[in-house]
């Protein structure tokens, strides 16, 4: 981890926060043919300079408009600190970031993955070097950045998981009460790629960074992620773990995700 340590637009809104701009877009998906809101953060950008990237996937039943008013509050002073464009996807309210198998219109990861990153290197000035765009998530969207973020390892330098869902086989009642059975039917039948474990011989060889953090007062989230970073330790695959006080909410998360995309800034650097 030394890098850590020492297409449519059919509506833009602007509204300047001081130097930056917040950028309310629709982008078409033709994956699943519909427009998938998106909120575009840049810092105020100098002609000719491209900027590192970070694409922030939200938890379940969340939205960009929440983000960036309760679970990042400060992302657009953030944008202009760090000189980084942010871009936050809709999810809708229970996708899990995954190509659903169920849902022909629920195909998030291939539209995060593919083509709203297709999209930001055309309309942005961002840098297309993998080493200068990272993903990062909390709850389902840590799920949803560990999922895309290995599976498009060519596209993603790094990967920030915050109190991630990372294990659906100890889920429990959560598999059917956070509705992951509607995207993925029923853990019986369930394809043994959609499960985070499976990732990690993508994950062996990817020349990724990844980063991993839960509260220790979260009891839904606590074991899984302790077993998933002793997997990773077992398969020596390098990352950092964080256990901080916190349980699943905007106040650990909120405090969470600033901690990373501070080190996400560094690996850019």
């Amino acid at each position: 981890m030394k890098n850590l340590v020492g297409i449519v637009c059919v509506l833009t809104v602007s509204a300047p926060l001081s130097a930056q701009k917040v950028i309310h877009k629709e982008i078409f998906s033709a994956k699943m043919n519909k427009n998938i809101k998106t909120i575009i953060i840049t810092p105020d950008a100098e002609q000719g300079t491209a900027y590192p990237s970070v694409y922030i996937l939200h938890g379940y039943s969340g939205n960009p408009d929440r983000t960036i008013k309760q679970d990042i509050p400060d992302l657009a002073q953030k944008a202009q600190k760090y000189k980084t464009i942010y871009v936050l996807p809709d999810g809708n309210f229970n996708s899990w970031y995954v190509d659903s198998p169920l849902v022909k219109d629920s195909q998030y990861q291939t539209f995060i993955g593919q083509e709203l990153v297709d999209y930001v290197n055309k309309n942005y000035p961002v840098k297309t070097d993998k080493k200068f765009r990272g993903i990062l998530g909390w709850s389902m969207g840590g799920y949803g950045a560990v999922n895309i973020g290995t599976i498009y390892n060519k596209t993603f330098g790094i990967v920030g998981s915050s109190c991630g869902a990372l294990d659906f086989t100890s889920f429990g009642e959560g598999y059917t009460k956070y509705q992951v059975a509607n995207v993925l039917g029923s853990l019986n039948t369930l394809n043994k790629n959609f499960l985070t474990d499976t990732k990690t011989n993508l994950m062996s060889t990817a020349d990724q960074q990844y980063i991993f953090d839960c509260g220790t007062e979260d009891t839904q989230m606590i074991g899984m992620n302790r077993n998933f970073h002793r997997k990773l330790t077992e398969l020596k695959i390098p990352h950092l773990y964080i256990e901080s006080l916190g349980a699943h909410d905007t106040k650990y998360w909120s405090r969470s995700l600033s901690e990373q995309l501070a080190l996400f800034d560094k690996f850019f650097r």
